[in-house]
């Protein structure tokens, strides 16, 4: 291997070590994007909100030692948000130079040699997606009135998306795609979500195991088009137990259960189209339906 591109390559088993310690179940996507990333590869993944890719990349980021400089990805994120701007009143008095350049995310990602994710990438505007191509393709970008900037060798990029929510986003490009290597991330199974929750929350195993399951039939309840993520789950087991000390109970009974998943749930979880009944009518049925396969341990 040369000097060059030995230069480039990131720490994959580091990388690995770090997730393996942090991520549940999640450790076949772990070598696998860490394997791109070290093979000097730009990264896809896809998959539904709430199914660990933050905390993956935190991890891997960790195991590499370097930076990891996160954008949320929106209609408002344009080229000059995502490549920096020169300090409007510095420019009054010194004129544009370089050292009135406020850079962007993609700019310190570049120069530090971080590894840049950008969530929600299906909601990029077009103009701006074309400034990541570019930089995807030459690995440098000219900013006008600042200069040329080269990404250091151990600068990458991921772009997470959800690819079932097609509300207010774009199509990702083929030339995109063929930068980048794609992993797709689904929903983890029961036990994971369960050993999530529990970390996140400390709840008693019932109940943490009723909102797991709870959560779990929302993604395949007739009357949602769109269910919810471990984060419901995690929203319940919290809230239950909250509104059980707000109350004075011992335990977290019925009613508070039921009350905490409504508040948990029903801003997460969208109504299929057609549905006569309320999200709080749909939640409830769930929540019932959970404590009755689990025999409401």
């Amino acid at each position: 291997m040369s000097a060059d591109v030995a230069a480039q390559r990131l720490d994959g088993a580091g990388m690995v070590g770090v997730a393996r310690e942090r991520v549940v179940a999640r450790l076949r996507e772990a070598e696998v994007v860490a394997a791109a990333l070290a093979a000097g590869r730009n990264v896809l993944l896809e998959g539904p909100p709430g199914t660990g890719k933050t905390t993956l990349l935190r991890a891997l980021a960790d195991g590499a030692g370097v930076p990891l400089v996160l954008v949320e990805g929106n209609a408002e994120l344009t080229p000059t948000r995502l490549v920096g701007h020169h300090d409007a009143s510095r420019v009054l008095t010194e004129d544009y130079r370089a050292e009135n350049f406020v850079p962007g995310p993609l700019t310190r990602a570049m120069t530090d040699g971080a590894v840049l994710y950008v969530e929600e990438f299906n909601r990029v505007p077009e103009e701006t997606m074309n400034v990541l191509l570019g930089v995807l393709s030459e690995r440098e970008m000219h900013v006008p009135r600042y200069g040329r900037v080269t990404a250091r060798p151990t600068f990458r990029m991921v772009a997470a998306m959800n690819p079932f929510d097609a509300v207010g986003t774009a199509r990702v490009t083929p030339a995109l795609y063929d930068r980048s290597c794609r992993v797709a991330m689904g929903y983890q199974d029961e036990d994971a979500e369960l050993a999530v929750v529990a970390a996140a929350t400390g709840g008693p195993g019932p109940l943490v195991a009723r909102a797991v399951r709870a959560v779990r039939i929302t993604r395949e309840h007739p009357d949602l088009r769109i269910g919810a993520s471990v984060r419901g789950a995690i929203d319940t087991v919290l809230i239950a137990t909250e509104l059980a000390a707000v109350r004075g109970h011992e335990g977290v009974g019925e009613a508070t259960g039921l009350d905490a998943a409504l508040a948990a749930l029903t801003g997460k979880v969208t109504l299929a189209d057609g549905t006569a009944r309320s999200v709080e009518d749909v939640v409830a049925d769930i929540w019932r339906r959970a404590g009755e396969e689990l025999g409401k341990a």
